[in-house]
């Protein structure tokens, strides 16, 4: 706001540079840096507009910056990337690729930035056919030796997106293409974390396994990251490698000073729930509460529940069920997942009592109330 108020004070010294530079240094005044641009008649500049619509989409306002958009007579392609990229940015990959595709019939130039951007969209959504086509494109143009050569980038982005959408051939091929040297860890990453998601458990901590050798061998290698230990995790948990991924989960902050999130916690009670490791899943998120360093949740609590549920555990789920009470947290679903372990191990008095009280909560009623003039 301070840097709005300046720009106000100094109006008649104002050009499109400063206002461009405003909305990267203050995206929230993106609406006050808008209504500036009209008032000093500068609103028509295609690259301040691309600015503007950047800025809106970084504080979450795609409404705006989409009426932006549609004002621009001839918006180039900087413009169409920023709309792009402002939707993928607020979690509308679908809206993206729309945009996308009204780009491509229109014929403007996409460059290595719009590709990225699109290519992330891809991946969010799974849309394999799109992304073949901007791989295809890409190729043709670095045939015609383009600016789209050597752009680790947009490799990165391709082999996030063979992942996400499964086709792990055309994801190790282009892995395998970029030599070691210039691999950095998003490219190492992406592989790993699309191996694991697509039950390559084996193949992705051998991916890993070689990320971690050149590291040694270098000396200066790419050092994993948090998203790298979530792929591990997942891989492990998949494959049922339980040593393994504990020493994983371990070697993150002795040997990496990576502080372990939420995520990484869940990976292990699901890696513990998947491999029959029950009491050791429950010991492991009571401590997390116990030692201050983190929180259970109803998400980890609710992954010891079905699998408690299907290995006829009732005592660890009773627990389980116990916790997400006093979270709050339990839904009506939780209480078929303990009445069918009840069912499975033939507690019929228990299962027709749980029945019961699923039947009063269902009937309590529910209620409106209308105020009047504070009546």
């Amino acid at each position: 706001m301070g840097l709005v108020k300046l720009t106000r004070r100094h109006i008649f010294f104002i050009d499109s540079f400063h206002l461009r530079k405003a909305c990267a240094a203050a995206p929230p005044a993106g609406r006050q840096i808008h209504a500036i641009s009209i008032h000093l008649g500068l609103d028509t500049i295609v690259f301040l507009q691309s600015s503007i619509i950047k800025a809106y989409s970084s504080t979450g306002n795609v409404q705006d910056a989409r009426k932006l958009f549609d004002s621009i007579s001839q918006p180039n392609h900087v413009c169409w990337t920023a709309l792009i990229s402002g939707y993928v940015n607020n979690g509308m990959p679908r809206a993206a690729l729309d945009i996308f595709r009204t780009m491509q019939m229109e014929r403007v130039d996409i460059d290595h930035v719009t590709a990225t951007t699109a290519l992330s969209a891809c991946a969010d959504v799974g849309d394999l056919e799109m992304g073949q086509w901007i791989h295809n494109y890409v190729r043709h143009h670095r045939r015609a030796g383009s600016r789209y050569k050597n752009d680790l980038i947009l490799v990165n982005a391709l082999v996030n997106m063979y992942a996400k959408c499964g086709d792990i051939g055309s994801c190790l091929q282009l892995f395998r293409d970029v030599r070691h040297k210039n691999r950095d860890v998003t490219t190492w990453t992406s592989v790993i974390v699309g191996l694991a998601l697509n039950g390559q458990s084996e193949e992705a901590l051998h991916i890993f396994t070689q990320m971690k050798t050149t590291q040694i061998k270098t000396k200066v290698g790419v050092r994993p990251n948090k998203v790298t230990f979530i792929g591990v995790l997942m891989a492990c948990s998949h494959a049922g490698f339980v040593e393994q991924g504990v020493e994983h989960l371990s070697s993150m902050k002795t040997e990496y000073g990576l502080e372990p999130e939420i995520s990484h916690l869940g990976c292990m009670v699901d890696l513990f729930c998947r491999a029959g490791y029950l009491y050791d899943a429950l010991e492991f998120i009571e401590n997390l509460s116990t030692t201050g360093k983190s929180k259970s949740t109803a998400v980890m609590w609710r992954t010891l529940l079905g699998a408690s549920s299907l290995r006829g555990s009732v005592a660890i789920a009773s627990h389980a069920m116990t916790r997400l009470h006093e979270l709050k947290q339990q839904l009506a679903d939780d209480d078929v997942v303990m009445s069918n372990t009840f069912a499975m191990v033939e507690m019929w008095a228990q299962k027709e009592r749980l029945r019961k009280g699923c039947r009063r909560k269902r009937r309590t009623p529910g209620y409106s109330m209308i105020e009047v003039d504070s009546y």
